[in-house]
Formats: structure tokens, sequence, C-alpha cells
């Protein structure tokens, strides 16, 4: 079958982001659609339920084509003033996911409505606080590289727009605030006083709490108050050692007590710490001892947490979200459970789910392919995975079988293929023998691309691994192969990328049943996409000739257009393609819905797959 981070290093060392700035954003309103990926001006739309998927234990995925998360970092708010809560997710760098409340603020339904809300610049974080006092969220966010930029909210309630005020906030004798960017601040307005009050965390586990001057807005000051806020410090025991370092926070009054108390997540902490209030709204008193939380049955996870409080159910309790961005405790277990629900009950806390937003997750680094695996007419999914979360001595290969049809396609999980012992895996289809079924082409984190045989039927598949890898890289590692007859001889030949971001042909020397490989160049037409190269070989323009198509790390698609003949190739890089994007992106291409276009299937850094049509 023809193929057609960095968040904290993406934990821990925060990513080189742009400083583009934004005047002036319009509210993207409630659109089924989005064009491209990470609003990019894509000639595709985004789609993140455009049929059934359904999980191995028949449960459907409410969000399938989500994309998966790592860090996600979520805040609950009434965007709109509908009277329920919206729910906002920053996964990657300078990218804001607005997923619209459509139920009920009794019953909070979801759905997915942008990647770039209102198009505002936010690099590695957000937080919407009303500023101005005047019933409608303001906007706070990183300035490139660890400043805090102010957004007002100009519209009207029901239709948000954001203007930047302050491109830089100052302190109250003109300096710029600092907020190092691995830790994530806060606003309330914490003694009921009318003015916000910002707080800040730092490295050492100590918080610095600032007030806006009266009078500042609209382009907001703050005064310093306390550099040791309460006199707190978090300080973890790790391993025998006290350590500190990155962290987030919210306030939220979580007991009804009428005054807001405070919710620490530590890199080094495996819960999520309450600094509970023992004041009152004019006069709090936030006590320096945490406490793990909930108190009677604390969270556990890989650390790092970021919680929100919203009241999801309409009891009059607040509820809490808690994304996971994967601290000091192989933050690998959290690739997939990283969104966790907590039910206000009369008496506690209680985790619902590890997974709110329930769409299609391997992990992180995830490879799709689409191929007729079981030969019944119509595409069915295989998706690598980097590590399996549940077994970290190796990757998986997943499989979704299409029990639709192939103009109705509808997909149910199936157990993974029995295929493990590497990591990073590629997969790639394509009838090597010529004896009219699927075999497996499989990349992997090293220099081999290995071979599974079928040695069953078009409809039952058992895959053998060939007792030589097919080819091995001259250099470099993370093979992804393609196949496809590039040079219209009648068999197929090989393209394999690599994390350097050149790329390897392979020219069948052999036939289309006993094909043998030999290598043509390590580095094919010069093309080089930077890191993790990882191509597709796919009729782009319908002119009966291959093109190519290859992702890669930064999220690009890039595209060569084959600008010769199918027997005599000529491949001409194509600017301004105006494909989709996503960090790592791993394209495939396939005509799911029969409809005669392609669809482009796309993996990613954070192991989901993005679902984009023409």
């Amino acid at each position: 079958m023809v193929r057609a981070e960095g968040w904290f290093a993406r934990r821990v060392v925060a990513a080189v982001a742009g400083a583009t700035l934004v005047a002036c954003a319009g509210y993207g309103g409630a659109a089924a659609r989005e064009a491209g990926g990470a609003g990019t001006g894509s000639d595709w739309s985004r789609e993140v339920t455009p049929f059934p998927v359904l999980d191995a234990d028949g449960r459907p995925y409410d969000h399938a084509f989500l994309g998966g998360f790592d860090v996600p970092r979520p805040q609950l708010v009434d965007i709109d003033a509908d009277g329920d809560l919206d729910l906002f997710i920053q996964e990657r760098s300078n990218e804001l996911m607005h997923l619209e409340n459509v139920g009920t603020p009794s019953a909070a339904q979801f759905a997915w409505r942008t990647d770039r809300f209102a198009g505002v610049d936010i690099a590695e974080w957000y937080r919407f606080i009303d500023m101005d006092r005047d019933g409608r969220p303001d906007l706070l966010s990183e300035r490139p590289f660890s400043y805090i930029r102010y957004y007002h909210n100009a519209g009207p309630a029901a239709a948000p727009r954001f203007e930047l005020a302050a491109d830089t906030v100052r302190t109250a004798e003109g300096e710029p605030l600092f907020s190092d960017r691995q830790n994530i601040p806060n606003a309330t307005d914490l003694d009921c006083d009318g003015l916000t009050d910002l707080f800040i965390g730092k490295l050492t586990g100590t918080v610095a709490r600032y007030e806006l001057v009266e009078g500042a807005l609209p382009e907001p000051r703050f005064r310093l108050l306390s550099d040791r806020f309460e006199d707190i410090e978090i300080v973890a025991n790790v391993m025998g050692s006290m350590r500190h370092g990155a962290n987030t926070m919210d306030f939220a009054d979580h007991d009804g007590d009428g005054d807001v108390d405070l919710f620490w997540g530590d890199f080094f902490e495996q819960g999520l710490l309450l600094l509970e209030n023992t004041g009152s709204c004019a006069s709090p008193s936030i006590r320096n001892v945490p406490v793990p939380f909930p108190r009677t049955d604390p969270v556990k996870t890989t650390g790092y947490n970021a919680p929100t409080v919203g009241d999801l159910n309409g009891d009059g309790r607040p509820d809490m979200l808690i994304g996971v961005l994967g601290g000091a405790y192989n933050p690998t277990l959290s690739a997939i459970e990283n969104l966790y629900f907590l039910e206000h009950t009369p008496e506690t806390f209680e985790v619902r789910t590890t997974r709110y937003l329930y769409g299609i997750d391997v992990g992180s680094e995830s490879i799709p392919e689409l191929a007729d695996l079981d030969g019944d007419g119509d595409l069915d999914l295989l998706l690598g995975s980097k590590i399996d979360p549940a077994d970290g001595r190796t990757g998986r290969i997943h499989h979704f079988e299409n029990v639709g049809s192939a103009g109705r396609p509808s997909f149910r999980e199936r157990p993974p293929l029995p295929i493990s012992g590497h990591y990073h895996y590629a997969p790639e289809a394509g009838d090597l023998d010529g004896d009219g079924v699927l075999d497996l082409l499989v990349g992997t984190w090293n220099d081999e691309v290995l071979l599974y045989r079928n040695a069953g039927t078009a409809r039952s598949a058992e895959w053998e691994l060939a007792a030589e890898p097919l080819v091995e890289l001259t250099r470099g590692s993370n093979s992804t192969p393609a196949v496809g007859d590039v040079d219209g001889d009648g068999d197929l030949d090989l393209l394999v990328g690599e994390a350097s971001g050149t790329v390897n042909f392979y020219r069948n020397a052999g036939s289309a049943t006993q094909p043998s490989y030999e290598l043509v160049s390590d580095e094919w037409e010069g093309i080089d996409v930077g890191r993790r190269s990882q191509p597709a070989l796919v009729d782009l323009d319908g002119d009966g000739d291959l093109d190519l198509v290859i992702g890669n790390e930064a999220g690009e698609l890039r595209v060569w257009r084959n600008a010769g003949t199918r027997a005599e190739p000529r491949f001409v890089s194509e600017q301004g393609s105006r494909l989709p994007r996503l960090p790592y992106g791993a394209p495939a291409f396939g005509d799911l819905d029969g409809d005669g276009s392609l669809e482009i299937l796309l993996g990613n850094l954070s192991g989901g797959v993005g679902y984009y049509r023409r």
C-alpha cells in the first residue's frame, strides 16, 4: 500500500518560541471545522469526530481525532457568557485549544472548536482573568522569553474579542515583570479589594505576590507586596534529596467557605498540594504547610500537576480537572492518562477518569498507516508508537479495523500487532513479493527497516519476521519507510526517512515478485527537512504519478511534486503547499469515505491522530 515538547524539552527545558504580536483577534465562534492544523491557513479542514471510532471494549472515542495529549494545561472559564463552563487546553507552544460546552450547566459536554483560539500568541502559558472587573475574562500569557503579555477583552460578553493592551506587563516602577516560563503563574483578587493579585511561583519553591496598581489599566502595572508570600516554600523529598522545581498553581474556593485556597503542582511532587485559606475573603490567611489533595485519597501521578476548578455537573460543588505534565516520576506513564476529572461528592473529591477527553492516544510520537489489512475493500489503520506506557521495554503497532465500508468508515480497535522489542515503530504496508497479500515494513528507533512477511491470507494476516532487515541505513536512526513505484517499472521502490532529516532512496533492482533493494543515495535529491524526516508517497495532484510529502519534527509537511513522468520522475520542491501541520507530523493519505478525494491522517508528538479533509 502506498502511504499516501516542544514544551519543557517536552518536560524539563522550555522550548524556544516566536514572538509574533497580535494587535486584535476575533473570536472564532462555533464552527464545526477549522482550516488546517495549528491555525496555519491550510487548504485542508480539521475534523475531530468525522466518523465513529470504538476502543477495544466497544466504547466510543468521543474525541477520536483530537490528537492526543502529553502535557495538557487546562482552564475552565465561561468564555461566551452562556452560563456554563467552556474548556481551554494548551498542549503545544503558542496554541490554545478551545472546546465549547455544548451541554448544559448540569451536564457538561465539550465540542472542539479550534486549536488557535482567537489567534492570540500565548507562548508557553496562559491565564484567563477578569482584570478590569467588567464581567468578561481578559487574558495573561507568556511573552517570550519569560515575560508577561496582557490581552484586554474588548468584545461583548457573548462574543469575546482580544486586543493586545500590554506587550510587556511591568512593575509599579516600570520594570518588566519576569515569570520563569517553566512555571505557570496565576491571578485572583485574593483579598476582595477589587484589585487583581498576581502570583508568580519560583524555582526555589517560593511565591511572589503582586497587586494591580489602581488606575493602571489598560496597561496594567503591579506593585510587589511580598517576595515570599505567606512564607511558602514547597520542598519535596525525592529519594532522600530535598528538591523544588517547575510549578503551577490555581486559586479556587474548593470548600465553599467564601475564600480562595491555593493548589500547587510541582515537578518534584507526585501529587497535588493544597494550601488552605483559613482566613476570610477580606482577611485571607494561606497556610504555608501543604497537604496532599484530596485529603481522603490523594492523587498520585507522574508529577507536575496543573489543576483547574469549576462546577461541571451543576450540583453547586466545584469539581476539578488536573492536567498531568509529567515530572520526576517517569512521565512516560502519563503519556496517555494525563487529564484527570475529579468529581466533588458531598464527602470528598473522587477521580472519575484519567482521560477526560477520550480520544485515540498511543502515548507519543505516533506514526499512522492506512491499508486494507483484511482484504474487505476498505482502509484499516495502523498506528505505531514510541513507547508502550504499559511496557516500557517496547513500542507498539496499534490496529484499528475498519468495520464500516469504503464509503462509510467506522473503526474498532483490535489487539496490537504481535510485534515487539523495539521503540519508535513506523509501519508501512506493501505487497513486496506480488502474492496478492500485504507485507509489512517496520521502521524503528535504530538504523534498520524490518520486514514482516504475511504468511497468511489477504483476510487473515500472519506476520513473520524475516531473518534479516530489509535494509540498514548507512548512518542515522529513526528509520521511517515509504514504498511506491517511484521509477514506473512495475515494482515497489523504497524511501526511508531518518533522524537527520534527509531521505534514503533504495531502488528495487529485482522485480515485483522478487525484490532486491540497492541504495541509490542516502541524501536523495538533496532533500533535508531539518530533523526526523517522515516521508509518504502519494499522487497528491491526481496526475497519475507519485509525489512526495515529508513531515518533520517542527511540524511542517513539505511537498516535492513530480514534474516529470512515472517512468522518468523529476521531483521539484513546492513552496507554500498549505498542508496541515503538527509537531513530529507523520502523514498517511487515503480516500476513507469513497468520495474520490484524499484525506490526511497525521501522527504527532502527542501520540494521537489528526484528521483532515480537503
